[in-house]
């Protein structure tokens, strides 16, 4: 799928949501022209791009999101304020992301959790180390979540459990 097109879907899911259209923008074309770094005119006409989404996205907002991060087309960002991720996690399609969630790894150097597709994900949650978050899965605000999760469940709480089976996408 092309940047339009992930552009498009992205757009799709924040329809009301213009501050989460606004950083999905800049997330996408900041990473488009990372990977570009090697042609001269990517470089120059990114060098815009890179530093705004840096400095306002970033800094300014107090969104955490590396442009390198592995996302697929969907993401969703509610509000994003103290949002932080490690860029080397890895998302899936159709993510939802609130404010006050951490996600990365344990220790420095470890790895990053990798998501499935229709991933929601509660404000304040934390979600760390080594573990894989299966597809169609809610994890409830402010969970810690430090092992696997089965694809098709509902988690919550410090550490985070099980509470429900769900068997179609949200």
């Amino acid at each position: 799928m092309g940047l339009r097109a992930t552009i498009k879907e992205d757009f799709k899911v924040n329809s009301s949501n213009t501050k989460g259209k606004f950083v999905v923008l800049f997330f996408r074309l900041s990473g488009f022209f990372c990977t570009k770094r090697k042609n001269p005119v990517y470089f120059i006409i990114g060098i815009f791009f890179r530093s705004f989404y840096r400095f306002f996205v970033q800094w300014t907002m107090g969104i955490d999101l590396p442009e390198k991060t592995k996302i697929g087309k969907g993401l969703c960002i509610y509000h994003g304020q103290g949002l932080v991720v490690n860029e080397d996690t890895i998302f899936g399609d159709y993510v939802t992301l609130r404010q006050n969630t951490t996600i990365g790894n344990k220790t420095d150097g470890g790895r990053s959790p990798v998501f499935g597709n229709h991933i929601n994900i509660g404000a304040n949650s934390v979600i760390i180390g080594d573990i894989d978050i299966g597809d169609n899965v809610t994890i409830g605000a402010a969970s810690v979540v430090i092992k696997d999760v089965p694809s098709g469940v509902v988690v919550v709480g410090n550490p985070a459990k099980i509470i429900k089976q769900v068997s179609e996408k949200f």
